[in-house]
């Protein structure tokens, strides 16, 4: 076969190439002689059968992906740096121009405000996802979000900084730490700064951000791809009007709200609805969400001397060319004067570079009429031709007039948005603290407990509740001696193993890596609201049994030696896994490591926690009375691999904890649904044998295939009954291919292993302060 000889492709772009020319020297003898793909290429199996369960999106960010190796201490590297040090050089940096991206009023301070803002704004309460923490904002598709235009510029122009610190500064955290650089700068006093946000090194492929469309292949613009059409039911200003959960953005690839109002027509009440909705969904309340609006306004200018369409491709779909940045301005410069973001022109205070309150003062000091900027965006400008000037950010001499968004405007309509303003004018330092404390808590709201912040200044306060605070120990830890007689006692309060192994296993379930909240730490599943919810009903009494047993350990104790009931709770499933497996003819030793505190309702912000309370739990066969009405269209199974995901679970460890939990029985109501076994409480591998079994058939028990039956092929007789969380581990092949082992002649052995890490496993995900 003769090798091309000459290949011409063009108008080759990250995603398409849209022409291709092959000349041949000559043909191969049995032809191929066409290239129509490659790895990756369409159709993928997503494209065939696009209602597959995804069950690879476990292994998403897998080792293999990070460069840095599994051996790499994080947290030794950071701590190693003079933090002070690298603060000053960030300083001296952000004081200067760069030629290729010139900084506004000679200061680059707003723009990595608003690159840091963005970073940590996406975070949502609902499931935890989103935030600054793992840096997401390199990769798509939030890179090339319309509301992250010219993020791109912010990293490359810190790229010298990150270069030269190498591993031992994330990305991550040298945004927010930017940011907050960047404040004082400017004057404001930041509340603190914790380091300790690991890096992804992959695009997030999972995240539901949506289900708005938009077609890849055009070039963005506000019309194209700042879509609301299905996220939202009912207008603004509805009675029902409601945002889809887990959503918090009200457009899709936007951060927050549309600056130009819901719809784009410029509505201030139809827009503080939104904000509201919004800033909530992000846990903020409405003296945070006015904080963090009119601090962020004290400082920069937007962005709007080009109309959207003549922008070039966002980052992800950009020629090769241009090295991973899009948004390629053909105007003037293309940048500084000229420079195109959002589409919305001007400043909000005469001294954008300085924290004070003129905006504020000026937003209610002056009426304000709608004007359009230059790319042909609305906003607002000062009735009041006498009104404070802005100075150009470029221009020397020039003064501009002030603007202000819809989304300032509603501040001042909104009646509770208003009063929170006015607090503000009338005291400067309480709006500064306000500030300072709601701007801490969006760029650590992700971070987790404070187990996880590392440097010198990182807070250390009980006051912030939304750090889910738990008090420090002041006992000794019970000891290996202890640890055995504990067991025993709780074996004998006569409390079942099916019952402990639910209750361990109910207390860490809550837990999520997306925010690192929730989990057995803390003790909060005797506390309201978790000992309130339906699925948590069956854990009361086993609560109620397991206080004595503390009681009279701790009674007696000398030397300050304690169990918290947070521990008791955790110990008491792995004594009853223990037995489970003994009484299956498998001797094994479930990991226990003590230190659990208990917290105190106090301590408990009821609202917050809330939010973990699920709507499905394929693990305890638990659905929401309502899921029918609320989860359009989305199957249990889906929202089954979504906790397997925020559990950080591997595939395999999926399908051996849903086997094991089935074999104890840890259904919510105590029905007989995935309890494939005669032997219930015995840690079998009977869920395994049963499902992977062609002696029997599955029959619907209902229209809509929420549950079946499983009946003898020979006979008809209903044998066992089951869910969709439960069938999944048989239908889907790859969760089959794990299941087959668990199920094979020596598979008994090999499942009780993988159980028990996999317990382990989760029993331990909020246990920062003793992970490295």
């Amino acid at each position: 076969m003769k090798i091309l000889e000459e290949t011409t492709i063009n108008n080759m772009s990250h995603d398409k190439t849209d022409t291709k020319t092959f000349e041949m020297a000559g043909k191969c003898p049995f032809g191929g002689d066409r290239i129509g793909g490659a790895e990756g290429a369409s159709p993928t199996l997503s494209d065939w059968y696009p209602n597959r369960l995804r069950v690879e999106l476990l292994h998403h960010n897998a080792p293999g992906a990070n460069p840095l190796g599994e051996d790499f201490n994080y947290a030794e590297a950071f701590n190693a740096i003079d933090l002070p040090a690298l603060k000053e050089e960030i300083k001296g940096f952000l004081n200067s121009s760069v030629d290729w991206w010139p900084s506004d009023y000679h200061n680059y301070g707003p723009q990595m405000v608003r690159m840091a803002w963005h970073s940590a704004g996406t975070y949502r309460i609902a499931d935890g996802r989103g935030g600054a923490g793992e840096a997401l904002q390199r990769f798509a598709p939030i890179n090339s979000w319309w509301d992250n235009g010219n993020t791109d510029k912010s990293r490359r122009l810190i790229w010298p900084i990150k270069q030269k610190y190498g591993s031992s500064l994330s990305w991550a955290d040298l945004i927010v730490l930017t940011g907050n650089c960047a404040l004082e700068i400017m004057g404001f006093p930041t509340y603190g700064f914790a380091g300790g946000r690991h890096d992804a090194w992959e695009a997030d492929d999972s995240t539901y951000w949506g289900p708005e469309v938009w077609d890849g292949h055009q070039k963005h613009t506000p019309d194209e791809m700042v879509t609301r059409d299905k996220r939202w039911r009912g207008q603004n200003g509805d009675a029902d009007y409601d945002l889809e959960n887990p959503l918090a953005a009200s457009f899709q690839s936007l951060i927050y709200v549309n600056p130009e109002g819901p719809y784009g027509k410029g509505d201030p009440m139809g827009s503080a609805r939104d904000i509201r909705i919004t800033f909530s969904r992000m846990a903020m309340n409405d003296e945070e969400t006015v904080a963090l609006i009119a601090g962020g306004h004290a400082f920069g200018k937007s962005h709007g001397m080009v109309p959207a369409a003549e922008i070039g491709a966002q980052p992800e779909i950009a020629p090769i060319e241009e090295m991973g940045m899009g948004w390629h301005n053909p105007k003037g410069t293309g940048n500084a004067e000229f420079t195109m973001t959002n589409g919305i022109e001007g400043s909000w205070t005469p001294n954008p570079t300085q924290w004070d309150n003129d905006y504020l003062v000026n937003l209610f000091k002056f009426e304000w009429e709608q004007t359009k900027s230059p790319a042909g965006a609305l906003q607002w400008t000062p009735i009041d031709k006498n009104a404070p000037k802005t100075p150009d950010a470029h221009i020397p001499g020039q003064m501009n007039a002030l603007m202000m968004m819809t989304t300032d405007i509603a501040l001042k309509e909104d009646p509770e948005y208003r009063k929170v303003c006015e607090k503000f004018l009338n005291d400067f330092d309480a709006f500064t603290q306000a500030f300072s404390k709601a701007w801490y808590k969006l760029t650590h709201r992700d971070m987790g407990p404070r187990e996880r912040y590392l440097g010198p200044e990182k807070v250390n306060e009980n006051d912030l509740l939304w750090q889910d605070p738990i008090p420090v120990a002041d006992y000794a830890l019970v000891e290996a001696a202890d640890i055995s007689a504990l067991k025993k006692s709780i074996l004998a309060a006569g409390v079942s193993a099916s019952d402990l192994v639910y209750t361990a296993f109910s207390a860490a379930v809550t837990h999520r890596s997306s925010d690192k909240r929730g989990g057995a730490n803390g003790g909060r599943l005797a506390l309201a609201p978790q000992k309130d919810w339906a699925v948590n009903r069956r854990t009361v009494p086993v609560i109620a049994a397991l206080r004595p047993v503390m009681e009279a350990f701790n009674g007696p104790q000398k030397g300050g030696k304690k169990v918290s009931l947070a521990d008791l709770i955790v110990l008491g499933g792995c004594a009853a896994l223990e037995k489970a497996a003994a009484d299956a003819g498998v001797a094994t030793e479930v990991p226990f490591t003590p230190g659990r505190r208990d917290t105190t309702q106090e301590l408990t912000d009821i609202e917050m926690f809330t939010w973990l309370k699920p709507v499905a739990d394929g693990f305890r066969n638990y659905l929401d009375e309502g899921l029918e009405q609320i989860s359009q269209g989305v199957a249990p199974e889906e929202l089954f691999l979504d906790k397997a995901q925020l559990l950080s679970l591997t595939s395999p460890e999926w399908v051996a904890l849903a086997g094991g939990l089935k074999a104890m029985n840890a259904n919510y109501d105590g029905s007989a649904h995935g309890i494939f076994t005669d032997r219930v409480g015995v840690l079998t591998n009977d869920f395994f044998t049963v499902l992977t079994s062609m002696d029997f058939e599955w029959k619907k028990t209902d229209e809509k295939g929420m549950t079946f039956s499983l009946d003898d092929r020979k006979t008809g007789a209903r044998r066992f009954t089951a869910t969709r969380a439960d069938l999944i581990f048989g239908s889907n092949s790859q969760l089959r291919a794990v299941a087959e082992v668990y199920a094979g002649s020596d598979g008994h052995k090999r499942f009780v292993k993988a159980f028990v890490k996999a317990w382990d496993k989760v029993m331990m995900l909020d246990r920062y302060d003793v992970k490295v």
